[in-house]
Order: structure tokens, then sequence, then C-alpha cells
């Protein structure tokens, strides 16, 4: 029999008392079990795009394309229940109680699913009140910030043959949320987040033959920022009005009304050409970043793409430093602020703390906002990033909540690329390895200076046991954006394919550079100890895997193997021989 393994959202409902109601009058109930299955249970099942799985006489199991459809179609049973039951005896009443729960399900040949996702679900309805929507923790966070109904944490439970606890969370359909005072209006808006001029770079060349290539830098970067994520740029034509012009920065920033200013020159010498760029707070006056681009002359319009590119990857990375910053001093911060320090954090490394104080500030940011896409995938990064380096044992789940906020943040922001990247890294690391792809070519060409998406095609081309190509696609990301903040994963990717192909000096090479720009991320260290110790350098190789343990001390060889995201026979294989070179430094085995 064929089997396929999936993520899905899964809703199991049953009637509360059914064989008290059959038994007082079996014909009677069926009746109204029928009209209600005809007039409300199967109409709202395909309004919301669910799938009847099976039916189990007075109850059924439902599989539906989200949590945001299952929760839908939950509240409207319910509600339609509400209506019907009005005037009707209590003890005559039809009600329901539902479980809904998002994780790993089993498809089989004929339609059927089996696995914990069903599992859970179904014990979460046998906890339910009567009326009311029994949610797991995975699901809730997926419609937290959509939910106008009265919720109560009913905290941990231990459910039924379920090995590990639950969170639990309880809708009381019927019972609205008290209303929200609205927000007193601002006194006056101040600039946007993100929001940002670049000025005509100057030509210091002396060559005015140079300007055409010196104004294409300028126009190139407006248009590259214009498609970063939540970035607001001045248009081309407002921002060379001031050209050759002694404006106050200031001037320019209330004019304009941006946050910051970008500035900067262009000079050309015999065969080389080197660019100065300023990122300027107009209110202060104060110089954030600067740095200096020096290229070889060769072809000028490539050359131009490539600082364009470059410049365009640092500046993102230095305007979310500045961004949470701001939000730091903020005395009331809003949500795109708490997303801010919540990039900070992600960006500063990954290690367990960071990762949940990250994913702590972007739920803070959806509670605020729950439309706030950025902030949605964010809380994806983090939830995937738990799963992809090896930080928790309940590694579908992660990566079962990363996805739903991934499509959740594609179906309010279809052409978000950051969102694309979230989905493939997923869908890479749950054995779609070639739909992820995709995802991350879709990423491309919305974005083409999107070096991270680079980066995760390379460690894709490793799981499918073509380990080799990961080194062009590492290049990629590494020239275009070479001081990267997560330069150092690319790093560890590149580092990682030379294991697998059993380079391992230059796996020591390229693992050592990534430790050197970043020592906070342990699979670094834990594939240096298993290079070093496939050239039998076992007294240097229990250093380095030390050094990955007590970054994360709840690592093992169990979890590592459990988190294998390729069926690939080569890359299997490969992970055999990393297995046994774990085991020889002194890796936990459980």
């Amino acid at each position: 029999m064929t089997e396929i393994r999936k993520l899905a959202a899964i809703l199991v409902a049953d009637v509360v008392g059914y064989s008290r109601l059959a038994g007082a009058d079996e014909d009677r109930t069926l009746a109204r079990l029928r009209g209600l299955r005809s007039d409300l249970i199967d109409p709202a099942i395909a309004a919301h795009h669910g799938r009847i799985v099976k039916r189990t006489g007075d109850g059924s199991i439902l599989e539906f394309r989200s949590v945001v459809d299952a929760v839908r179609c939950a509240v409207e049973l319910q509600s339609g229940l509400i209506e019907r039951n009005a005037g009707v005896p209590e003890d005559r009443r039809i009600q329901f109680r539902v479980g809904i729960h998002v994780g790993d399900v089993v498809e089989e040949s004929d339609g059927d699913l089996m696995g914990d996702g069903v599992n859970i679900a179904a014990r979460l309805e046998g906890i339910a009140k009567p009326g009311a929507i029994c949610l797991s923790e995975q699901a809730y966070w997926q419609v937290k910030g959509r939910l106008d109904l009265k919720v109560s944490d009913l905290g941990s439970k231990h459910l039924k043959n379920i090995a590990e606890p639950i969170r639990v969370y309880s809708l009381e359909v019927g019972e609205p949320i008290a209303a929200r005072p609205e927000p007193l209006p601002p006194e006056k808006p101040g600039p946007p987040h993100l929001s940002i001029v670049v000025l005509p770079f100057a030509n210091f060349g002396g060559d005015s033959g140079q300007d055409y290539f010196v104004d294409g830098v300028t126009e190139s970067l407006t248009t590259d920022l214009s498609q970063m994520s939540g970035m607001r740029v001045i248009g081309r034509n407002t921002a060379f009005s001031y050209r050759g012009k002694a404006v106050d920065l200031k001037q320019i920033g209330r004019e304009l009304n941006v946050r910051y200013v970008l500035e900067g020159s262009v000079q050309r010498s015999a065969n080389r050409i080197r660019l100065n760029v300023q990122l300027i707070d107009p209110e202060s006056g104060d110089h954030l970043w600067a740095e200096r681009f020096d290229k070889t002359v060769a072809d000028l319009f490539d050359m131009q793409d490539e600082i364009v590119a470059r410049l365009a990857n640092a500046l993102n990375a230095q305007l979310i430093i500045a961004e949470a910053r701001r939000a730091e001093r903020a005395p009331s911060p809003d949500s795109m602020d708490l997303y801010f320090q919540g990039m900070s954090a992600y960006n500063r490394g990954l290690t367990p703390d960071r990762l949940s104080e990250a994913r702590r500030l972007f739920e803070r940011a959806r509670a605020l906002d729950p439309d706030n896409v950025d902030a949605i995938i964010g809380a994806a990064r983090t939830e995937s990033a738990f799963a992809w380096s090896h930080m928790s044992d309940d590694r579908t789940a992660h990566l079962a909540a990363a996805e739903a906020l991934a499509v959740t943040a594609l179906s309010i922001a279809p052409e978000k690329a950051p969102g694309h990247v979230c989905l493939g890294v997923v869908r890479i690391y749950t054995n779609r390895v070639r739909q992820g792809i995709a995802e991350l070519e879709r990423a491309l060409a919305i974005d083409r200076n999107l070096a991270e998406a680079h980066g995760y095609v390379g460690i894709a081309k490793c799981f499918l046991g073509r380990a080799e190509e990961t080194e062009l696609h590492v290049h990629n990301a590494l020239r275009l954006s070479p001081r990267d903040t997560f330069a150092y994963l690319w790093r560890t990717y590149l580092g990682v394919a030379k294991v697998f192909l059993g380079n391992d000096e230059e796996a020591i090479t390229e693992l050592r550079h990534a430790i050197e720009i970043n020592r906070n991320f342990h699979p670094a260290h834990i594939y240096l100890a298993a290079s070093l110790a496939g050239l039998g350098r076992l007294d240097e190789a229990r250093v380095a895997a030390k050094e990955g343990l007590s970054i994360d001390p709840t690592f093992t060889i169990r979890r590592y193997r459990a988190d294998a995201p390729s069926d690939n026979p080569v890359f299997l294989a490969g992970r055999q021989r990393i297995y046994e070179m774990m085991r020889k430094v002194g890796i936990p085995e459980v």
C-alpha cells in the first residue's frame, strides 16, 4: 500500500452524549443528524476547503489545507448548532465537541489518515466541553490574532496514548472577547519604519563621462532597496531634485518624511573604482554606518550589479540594527518595533536562548498586529530554525508550525520573497527537497539579491546526494553578501558538503572559517569534530565536540539521526559515516 507523509490540519468532531440521545429516540436522533449533515455540516466543510477523511457514526475526521480553514469551519458548525438548539430542551440538543491539531500524518492509498496528527486531534476532542473547540498549542498560534471568541488556556494536558503533554486552548463559541478600546490617533504621524532616500551619488573622479555609471548605481540601488521587505524608498525623480544643492539633511528628512538618508560617492582611477557610502539619521545627524567598496574595472555594468547587490544586502542588515535600537528606546513599541527587535535577536546567532527570545518578540508583534507579514515570517524562521539546527526533539511540530506560518504569510502577501524562502526551507527539511528548491527559485525571481536563497539551495543539493554542487551556490550567496549576518551559516553548509564528499581537510578549513565568523552555531563545531575524527585527529575532534555541546547540551546522535531531511541513498550513506565519527568523539547517543 502506497503511503504519503505530510503535514495537515486535522479536525475531529463528535456528538456529545450520542448513546443517550439514540437510546431515548434513535429514529428522531438519526433523522436530525442526517438533516444537520446536509444543511449545515457538509456545506460548511466544502465552504472551508475541507475533506471528509472518514465518518465514525456520530463523528467525523476532517482534513483542511490550513488551521485557519479548520477553525473557521468549526466555528461555523458550533454557531449553527447554537441557533438550531434554541428552544430545544437541553436533554434533546445535539451538541458537538471539536478538537483541532496541525501535525504529521500518513495518507494511505485509500485516502485514510493515520499518525500523531490525527491521534492528538481525537484526544483534544475528547476533553472539549460541549459546544467548544479545543486547539493544540501548535494550532492555536496559527489563529491567535484572528479570533473574536473567548479563549481559555487549559494548560498542559497529558492526553491518552500521547507521550508528551500538550498545551491546550479552548474556544468558547458564542462568548465574544471583550471589546477593545479604539486607540487614540497619533498627534502627528512620524516617518514610517525603513523609510529612506538615496541621494544622487557624487562623481569624485573628475571625469564627467562617468556620470552615467554613477547615476546608474544610484538608480539601481533605489530599485533594489524598493524590493526589500517593508522598505519605503523615495522615488528616483524626487531624490535627483536634490542633486548639486547644499541642502541640510535634517530638512530633507522633514520634507520627505524619511528616517534615513543614504549618500555616497564614486571615484574611478585607471583600472579601479571605489565607492563610499554613508547611512545617516537626518533627525540627529548621526552617521549610523559607512562602508567602502573597491573593485577592479572589468565590465562596468556587471560590476554595477555586483556593487548594488552587495550594498543592498549590507544596508538591509544595518537598517534592521538601527530600527532595533530605536525600538529599545521606544516607551510603547508597536508591532514593527517588536519585529525589528526579534530580527535583531535572530541575527545575533542561532542559539536556543536567542531563538526563544526572537520567537517571543515575534509573537508579541503578531499580538499587536495579526496581519504583520514580517512578524509572521519571523516566527516561521524561528520555528524552522529550532528544527534544522537540531535544537528540539519535537522537530515535526516546529516544522508544521513554520509551514503554517509561511503559508499564512504568503496568503496575505503572495509576492513576499522571504515568505517563499521560509516555505522553501521547510520543504527542504521535510523530504520535499525539489519543491523547496522551486520555492527558493521563486524567491530569487522576486528579489535577485536574496543571498540566503542561494545558500539554502546549496544545502538542498547536498540532501539530493549532489554535494559537489553546493559550492557554486554558497559562492553565489557570498558574492552577493560577503559580510552577511549569516555568512557563517553558508560556510557551514559548504563544510557539510565537503564532509559528505569525504574531503575532510577542505571541510575543516570551511568549518573553522564559519566558527571564526560566529562561534555560537553548534552544528559547525559538531561537523568540525566529525571531519577531524575522519582524519584521525581525535584530540582536536573531542575539543570541537565539547565546544558544540557547551552551546547546546541537549544535542544527541539520536536527535541528529531523527532529523534526517532526505531519504536519498547517497545522502544517507554519508550520514552513516558522520554517526560513526560522532561516536568516536564522545557525542552522546541519547
